[in-house]
């Protein structure tokens, strides 16, 4: 089988494991549910996503740097057995109505398999992609984003349905599921044959910056990944409710069943603009540039988040929504592509990876920061979060000037003539 079918088929399979993967943002559709069978208040269930999304980033960090050592294949399917495992045991926590539990089984042992399962695809299919990685990249990252359109609209509402609400049956079957099909996704990636990449890495900064942990072109980059982040995860962990809450007031005789189908589709149609956009501005950034994409995608975020925080019409709010979670997807889609040019598909597991951990800070504060606020502060909670987003978007776009300024490269510079011609050239960093 040729190279290009093969690549073709990994790209593939790592986006159906992202799916599986992106499941774990279609948790806003059991925040009330849970909520409402086991008086837990907003906080405590949100605390599950929070702790999932922190080791999600930690554990991507870890995989990143052991990804050449452990291999794709076994990275992967390590990631998938303890994502689905921990979905699986979630249901054993229910049943003994324990919280703490159920930080353990879904959040750190769930949260784990998802960093691992997550960093592992996106660094391999890069390396089989030099060519498209902008596109392709954002192509797999698209399975997470639709992961929760899946979860949320299909296979949830499919299971309460069958279940009568019973949440353990649920989280036992979706564990289930994700056990079977990320496993075995997984299982098939694989690196690209030694020297059989279509194109050379690009030189961008391998070799050129020992210690890029500590460099200000790294930190940058994180930063502006946070901001981007911590404003759409807040909105992630809450769209469904804060819908709810709105419709309530416009309309006092929905029903509960109506208003959770209402949040539901939200969900659902609002995760496939997530996915959507890590496809169309990582290929967008592969022609317009990875800064000019950050710049579009964090001011115009920032404009929808000033307007949400005044909206009270459902639909315009779902609508804008929509928009948030195409450009926070985008982030995602963008960042791999940036992170290869910068530093070459060389360092680009480790370097992302660190990246990542973006993600577990910006997990823990976001939807903590909305859970705090509807606990506290129940009608003005949604205007100020979104008014506290847009500045944090707007911080994120301040950072991106820091950017623009020439990258470290290494060159080779010949040393001067009179040097005999088997004396190795001078080689400085400019």
């Amino acid at each position: 089988m040729s190279l290009k079918t093969n690549r073709w088929g990994i790209a593939i399979a790592g986006t159906l494991l992202q799916v599986c993967l992106g499941s774990v943002y279609a948790w806003s559709y059991f925040q009330i549910p849970l909520m409402d069978t086991y008086h837990w208040n907003n906080a405590q269930v949100s605390g599950v996503f929070s702790i999932a999304i922190c080791f999600l980033g930690l554990a991507a960090a870890w995989g990143g740097m052991n990804l050449s050592k452990f291999s794709p294949r076994r990275l992967a399917i390590s990631g998938g057995a303890l994502f689905g495992t921990g979905v699986m045991l979630s249901a054993v926590m229910l049943h003994l109505h324990s919280l703490t539990g159920l930080y353990l089984t879904f959040g750190i042992i769930g949260g784990t398999g998802l960093g691992l399962g997550y960093v592992t695809p996106v660094a391999t299919v890069a390396k089989w992609f030099p060519d498209k990685k902008g596109l392709v990249t954002g192509m797999v990252i698209m399975g997470f984003g639709l992961g929760a359109f899946f979860t949320g609209k299909v296979l949830a509402p499919a299971l309460m349905t069958a279940f009568a609400g019973n949440l353990i049956l649920v989280f036992a079957l979706m564990g289930l599921v994700f056990l079977i099909v990320a496993t075995g996704c997984g299982s098939l990636l694989r690196n690209p044959p030694t020297g059989e990449a279509p194109h050379p890495d690009s030189p961008g900064m391998v070799g050129a910056q020992a210690n890029w942990l500590r460099s200000r072109q790294f930190w940058l980059m994180w930063s502006i990944f946070f901001c981007n982040i911590v404003a759409g995860i807040a909105i992630i962990g809450f769209q469904s409710p804060l819908l709810q809450d709105l419709l309530r007031h416009w309309n006092p005789t929905l029903s509960a069943a109506s208003l959770a189908s209402a949040g539901a589709t939200l969900i659902a149609i609002s995760s496939l603009c997530n996915g959507l956009g890590r496809l169309f501005w990582g290929g967008f950034s592969d022609h317009l540039g990875r800064v000019r994409t950050f710049q579009i995608i964090l001011a115009s975020q920032a404009a929808t988040f000033g307007i949400l925080a005044f909206t009270h019409n459902p639909w315009i709010f779902s609508g804008l929504i929509c928009y948030v979670l195409l450009c926070y997807g985008g982030g995602f889609g963008a960042m791999p592509a940036f992170v290869l040019d910068v530093y070459g598909k060389t360092r680009m597991p480790v370097i992302y990876g660190c990246l990542l951990t973006a993600w577990s800070m910006g997990g823990l504060i976001g939807p903590q920061m909305v859970a705090w606020l509807k606990d506290n502060y129940t009608e003005k909670a949604g205007g100020v979060s979104f008014l506290v987003g847009a500045g944090i978007l707007a911080i994120g776009l301040l950072l991106t000037a820091g950017l623009q300024k020439p990258l470290t490269v290494l060159k080779l510079i010949p040393a001067p003539r009179s040097v005999p011609p088997s004396a190795a050239p001078d080689c400085r960093l400019v």
